[in-house]
């Protein structure tokens, strides 16, 4: 093996762990929206619109401290309409995500949502190339749908009343896939050239100017807009910044080094993270199959180590 293949793949499994740090962080951010809920009675968009917004100022203050304004100011320059799609889309496919969890229940709404994603990144990626996927591939990918659908469906924080609506919440849910996977495959082009922490910064402050209207709107709806309390700010501010600022700046510096498809595979640490805190916070049983299902996702992420194959030409 030469030095620069190795260096290659060492760069790669760096790459691949920083994505699934920030699947790992995502998995609390629902734990943390239902706490904002019961002590302050905030919406799910209202939550998430603050996330964006602290996310944006603490990017920024970062930019400012570690001297990189000027970097962030050049990309915007340089990949305006791409950045600001980036940023665009990841507010879009949450939101799309939050509907869809009130009108189908949250089993439903993850699998669908964050099964379809490396379906279609994947997908992608061959048309591109004009390739198709191996066998190694095509397991990983079974192993870890699998994997999602048992831990959605057996993890006790999965299962959750569908509303009555079920066809508009599965039209929501795919909306949310395509638009995860859509956004995934664009910053990974935008992450080969661009600064891991610019790009956070310009995607993030557009997603945050995309949402602020929600917080608008609960304000004239007279729904509760501002927590009540300094726990609460707390636990906002994690939000924001750990698995916002924090979480999106680990994605798209992996994906200097890991493909799009690849990367929406190792998110589905996602859900695996959340069944286990909510089993150590909140004390809930996670039956076998659930259990089975964390084990897949793991297997799955663990054989997108790199390796010296070349993709199989069509």
């Amino acid at each position: 093996m030469s030095v620069e293949t190795g260096t290659g793949q060492r760069s790669a499994r760096i790459g691949l762990l920083q994505v699934c740090a920030a699947g790992v962080l995502w998995g609390t951010g629902g734990l943390v929206v239902t706490l904002l809920h019961d002590r302050d009675g905030l919406g799910a968009m209202t939550v998430s619109a603050w996330r964006m917004a602290l996310a944006a100022v603490a990017l920024v203050a970062f930019a400012a401290v570690t001297r990189r304004t000027r970097t962030v100011v050049e990309t915007m320059r340089t990949h305006p309409v791409p950045a600001v799609v980036v940023g665009c889309g990841t507010a879009l496919y949450q939101g799309l995500y939050f509907v869809s969890v009130l009108l189908v229940g949250v089993s439903v709404a993850t699998v669908v949502s964050l099964g379809l994603a490396p379906v279609l990144a994947a997908a992608w990626e061959h048309l591109a190339a004009r390739t198709r996927p191996s066998r190694r591939e095509v397991g990983v990918l079974a192993a870890a749908l699998l994997g999602l659908v048992l831990i959605s469906a057996y993890a006790g924080h999965g299962a959750g009343p569908a509303a009555d609506r079920p066809t508009l919440g599965l039209l929501l849910a795919v909306a949310s896939g395509t638009t995860y996977a859509a956004t995934t495959v664009l910053a990974h082009r935008l992450a080969q050239h661009d600064d891991p922490v610019a790009l956070t910064t310009c995607a993030t402050g557009a997603g945050a100017v995309v949402l602020a209207p929600f917080l608008v709107v609960a304000a004239a709806t007279q729904r509760p807009v501002i927590p009540t309390d300094a726990g609460s700010w707390a636990l906002l501010v994690y939000l924001g910044v750990a698995t916002m600022a924090l979480s999106y700046g680990l994605l798209y510096a992996g994906l200097r080094t890991t493909s799009g498809s690849a990367a929406t595979v190792a998110t589905l640490v996602e859900p695996l993270s959340a069944a286990a805190l909510a089993a150590v916070v909140l004390g809930e049983r996670l039956a076998w199959p659930a259990l089975l299902g964390g084990a897949l996702i793991l297997a799955a992420v663990v054989a997108l180590r790199p390796t010296e194959e070349q993709p199989v030409p069509a």
